[in-house]
């Protein structure tokens, strides 16, 4: 299985942490946001990630060279992240999407059993995956689902008809690489692709009745774009290193094993 992390954006909204070094780099209790990612996919067999990176890649890069094996863990440069959203960080990785794949957010962190969740219950080539709760803001990728089938999702759907909300992390298997490839081909053709999400390309493919949802309700996760965000960042990441622990991460590690000891799961 593989994974692509689109994780190209600065992240301003976490200024000043996130001045000189890309979101994705942002230390949440001794790892950066990328790292905890890493260890988690790790964790749960994925043996080959690209990063698709942007604001201060070069940074980005280095810690991949210096921690981790580059023949499993490399990255792509999106040259347009300074103006453009993800949805070209997707189209930057479209080549890397012709077998099985993950894809997930570069400010999305998660427990290893919301991953194994999705891997394991599935139904459908393409599946979001979705939390839910009493209310959602303007801020929340907002879905609309009817029997684990996904009708729309987006910001801006209307407020009485949503029932969940996606976390930024998906799972495109069998016809699904196939499927969402050709979507985006047409997507980033189109006037004013440089402003869509990439969650644009999934909504268009749920009108079609081809997008499933997997509900990890009740798990721990997170998605960090404000500083009022560290605070559930930090209780994420001490479930993560809980369950890596009693996982026995130390013997899964040599899928990809540190160059240098990441210290706070040792």
């Amino acid at each position: 299985m593989k994974a692509i992390i689109l994780s190209a954006g600065q992240g301003k909204r976490l200024f000043p942490l996130t001045k000189q070094q890309p979101k994705c780099l942002v230390d949440i209790k001794g790892l950066s946001i990328l790292e905890w990612q890493l260890e988690v996919l790790c964790c749960c067999g994925v043996k080959e990630i690209v990063v698709v990176t942007g604001f201060q890649h070069e940074k980005i890069e280095a810690l991949i060279k210096n921690k981790y094996r580059s023949e499993n863990i490399r990255s792509l440069y999106n040259e347009d992240f300074n103006k453009s959203d993800n949805l070209f960080s997707c189209w930057k990785g479209r080549y890397e999407m012709k077998e099985d794949f993950i894809l997930l957010n570069g400010d999305t962190l998660f427990e290893p059993r919301i991953l194994k969740r999705l891997l394991e219950r599935a139904p459908g080539h393409i599946t979001l995956t979705i939390n839910t709760k009493k209310r959602y803001d303007a801020d929340d990728m907002k879905v609309i689902v009817h029997d684990s089938k996904l009708l729309r999702v987006g910001k801006d759907l209307p407020v009485e008809q949503v029932n969940g909300e996606s976390i930024g992390l998906s799972l495109f298997r069998g016809q699904g690489p196939d499927l969402f490839r050709a979507t985006l081909s047409h997507a980033i053709r189109r006037s004013g692709a440089e402003k869509r999400w990439y969650l644009s390309v999934i909504d268009e493919l749920a009108r079609e009745n081809k997008v499933s949802v997997v509900d990890i309700t009740g798990l721990s996760w997170c998605e960090i774009d404000f500083p009022r965000d560290l605070k559930a960042a930090e209780q994420v990441t001490q479930k993560i290193k809980r369950a890596l622990l009693s996982l026995g991460y130390e013997r899964q590690s040599h899928i990809y094993p540190c160059k240098k000891t990441a210290g706070v799961i040792k």
